[in-house]
């Protein structure tokens, strides 16, 4: 009998390792092609309701798509294009940065990503290579257009690849220590107590998106951030 239930027992737990191997190794080559109908959702948009010429694009993941509704009030009288798609990873904002982002012609380029890559253990120099290759595409494409890259927020739900995710933070704000039309938005510091840990009253009840008063932080720093140079085109 015990053997029976030891061997029910190491069945369960090999299943669930190939799962989890699995899903793994899944989110290690994430097919960006599952955003299709997002992004045919944004042109179906455009072709309704033209975008603002000479615009803020933003873009990133689901810290920015859940505040696509929110953003043009939340930071005017800058004027933005909300293009979030919750999920991204750089890979996909590099996969999509045609569509997504060049075709607008913005003035600006705002992105959020790291939180997801991080999450599904991509590695550092993956993500930074990425964002790399974003910002030489942007600027072979639109020379003067500024790229605003914003830290990764803390979470209380991913603490474990906080560390991670503060040292892609460190890459992004190095790469525009470097690049004079590169720019670090800092929102992560807002979002911690003085103990240097993450507050837990911002965020819904997942402990990742953020609530209403969460969203209210977020939208003031990603403003202040802007207005330091966008502020004179308005």
């Amino acid at each position: 009998m015990k053997s029976f239930y030891l061997q029910q027992t190491l069945r369960t737990l090999l299943a669930v390792t190939l799962l989890f191997l699995a899903s793994f190794a899944s989110a290690q080559n994430l097919d960006p092609t599952r955003f299709e109908e997002t992004i045919l959702a944004f042109e179906a948009k455009d072709a309704i309701s033209p975008p603002p010429e000479a615009a803020i694009l933003l873009t990133g993941s689901s810290s920015i798509a859940r505040w696509n509704d929110q953003a043009a009030a939340a930071l005017a009288p800058l004027s933005v294009i909300p293009r979030g798609f919750g999920g991204s990873v750089m890979g996909d904002v590099l996969h999509y940065l045609d569509r997504v982002a060049l075709i607008y012609k913005p003035r600006a380029i705002l992105i959020y990503e790291g939180d997801n890559d991080t999450w599904y253990k991509q590695s550092e120099e993956k993500i930074i290579g990425q964002f790399e290759q974003i910002v030489a595409r942007i600027h072979a494409a639109l020379p003067e257009t500024r790229v605003y890259a914003l830290s990764v927020k803390p979470s209380v739900a991913r603490v474990d690849v906080w560390p991670a995710a503060q040292q892609v933070s460190a890459r992004l704000e190095s790469i525009a220590e470097s690049d004079p039309l590169v720019y670090y938005i800092d929102v992560a510091t807002p979002f911690l107590k003085a103990d240097g840990k993450v507050m837990t009253d911002i965020f819904v009840e997942d402990g990742l998106h953020l609530n209403d008063k969460g969203n209210v932080i977020w939208g003031k720093a990603i403003k202040a951030g802007l207005m330091k140079v966008e502020g004179q085109f308005k």
